[in-house]
């Protein structure tokens, strides 16, 4: 559900703002194919907007010499779980709104049916009426009085406008319809008001792709030679009837705005340069939401009992505790040594309940032999900067070490066992029992590498990594 919420959102955003720049900077220029295309462009985008994700900053490789650790290293190196930003937080809302879900799902029947519903109009009306094969398309003939439409290769128009003036060119714009595609911009947008009913922006392009349409269907009758005013004078004669929205009309559009057109003076070539605006926009639209972080966790739900003075939420994965000494005091005493959970406080103050990291040491056999150097040295994943990366993200500086200014590099010798396990694992230089310790249960909790080899057979094989501590 989130991300079909970030889809309507997102692309409803986009297409709003493409639809502000067309209205305000390029309607009213007279380069009507490049105009098509801005907006068609502008729809594509917005549909793929939402589906587009950049990383646009990445951690660059650093062979270290040895891995440091500071107070601050966790929240710098961790894997972060970032905020929804802008989108997430809109979907926060409308998610925790039932009443927001059934209104829009209400609005998408209804103008999925009404579309349907002009479909089936159309159908009827070729199954019910002779067609008739002309040069380039087919012509319906109807008996109501209406005004001659198109939709797809079909030209409707009433029987008694064949005896009308005009007729021909009447056909000759719903031909240029026909032969530009123009039903096909259509049925896209139908489709995509049934998902954007609620955007009024949506609406606005809309009524402005259908009357870009009626301007390059004019342009092609006038650059085939009928002269401007006898043609401004057909349109203002021919006005009857009503039309089918889903088809192209010859009359849809205003008329007013249409002869305002044709008397307009051709736009300059500099005028093009204002789509660059549009451009500008997308990119920023881009950076705002394919480059917006979008992680998120599924935490499941604990229940505590709190009194009227504490505040728990969420932090990292953890319930970060907020209340008087005495309420935090006596939520420590519940959490016994064997619960799973202990009261950390992390370098910046917060009181987090979290679940205890139990690692088990392995210890070898006294009679397994332990080598030094092989032929093939065992492999970490992702090679000794991933090892790095993993003991820097997973060390935790102990607090009360911070608190008495305590650091130092700790040594630690361990065994890569045949089956790629960590066994052995011993401080071999420590500085401190507090930090000993923590870099004791991150190396006892790294995952299984790829064993050690000598003449072909698995072996064990010993290693030493330095963990500098130190305090900034």
């Amino acid at each position: 559900m989130n991300s079909v919420v970030n889809f309507i959102l997102e692309s409803g955003i986009s297409l709003s703002l493409l639809a502000v720049i067309y209205i305000f900077f390029l309607r009213k220029e007279t380069f009507f194919k490049l105009n098509r295309i801005f907006l068609l462009g502008s729809i594509l985008f917005s549909v793929i907007l939402p589906f587009l994700k950049f990383r646009i900053f990445s951690p660059q490789p650093v062979l270290l010499s040895e891995i440091t650790v500071t107070p601050y290293q966790n929240m710098l190196e961790a894997v972060t779980v970032y905020s929804h930003g802008l989108s997430g937080s809109v979907e926060q809302v409308i998610l925790s709104t039932s009443s927001f879900i059934f209104v829009y799902l209400a609005g998408v029947i209804f103008f999925l049916g009404r579309f349907l519903f002009r479909v089936i109009q159309l159908s009827m009306l070729v199954r019910k009426n002779k067609v008739q094969l002309m040069d380039g398309f087919k012509l319906i003939i109807l008996e109501k009085e209406i005004s001659p439409f198109s939709f797809l290769e079909y030209v409707f128009v009433s029987r008694s406008f064949q005896e009308k003036d005009g007729y021909d060119r009447m056909i000759a714009h719903e031909l240029e319809h026909v032969k530009q595609g123009h039903s096909f911009d259509v049925i896209i947008l139908e489709l995509l008001t049934v998902f954007q009913w609620f955007n009024p922006f949506m609406w606005m392009l809309r009524h402005a792709i259908r009357e870009n349409h009626e301007y390059l269907a004019d342009q092609a009758v006038l650059t085939s030679g009928v002269n401007r005013g006898y043609y401004k004078k057909l349109l203002l004669d021919q006005f009857v009837g009503g039309q089918l929205l889903i088809a192209n009309s010859f009359n849809y559009s205003l008329i007013k705005s249409r002869i305002k057109m044709m008397s307009k003076i051709k736009s300059s070539k500099l005028a093009i340069t204002k789509i660059s605006i549009g451009v500008l926009v997308a990119a920023a639209l881009v950076i705002a939401f394919a480059c917006e972080q979008k992680e998120s966790i599924e935490v499941k739900t604990v229940e505590i009992e709190q009194s009227s003075k504490m505040n728990v939420s969420f932090l990292d994965e953890k319930l970060k505790i907020e209340g008087t000494v005495e309420d935090v005091e006596k939520l420590k005493s519940m959490f016994s040594e064997d619960s799973g959970f202990e009261i950390v406080t992390d370098s910046l103050g917060n009181v987090l309940l979290a679940k205890k990291e139990v690692v088990a040491a392995k210890e070898l056999k006294a009679d397994e032999e332990v080598f030094f150097i092989v032929e093939d040295m065992p492999v970490f994943p992702g090679g000794d900067l991933a090892l790095r990366q993993y003991i820097a993200g997973a060390v935790k500086y102990p607090v009360i070490a911070q608190e008495k200014g305590i650091q130092g590099k700790v040594y630690i010798t361990f065994v890569v066992t045949k089956d790629g396990s960590i066994a052995n694992c011993t401080v071999a230089r420590g500085v401190d029992p507090t930090l000993d310790k923590e870099a004791l249960r991150v190396v006892n909790g790294l995952p299984i590498w790829k064993p050690g080899k000598q003449r072909g057979q698995a072996v064990n094989v010993s290693y030493t990594v330095p963990i500098n501590f130190v305090l900034k």
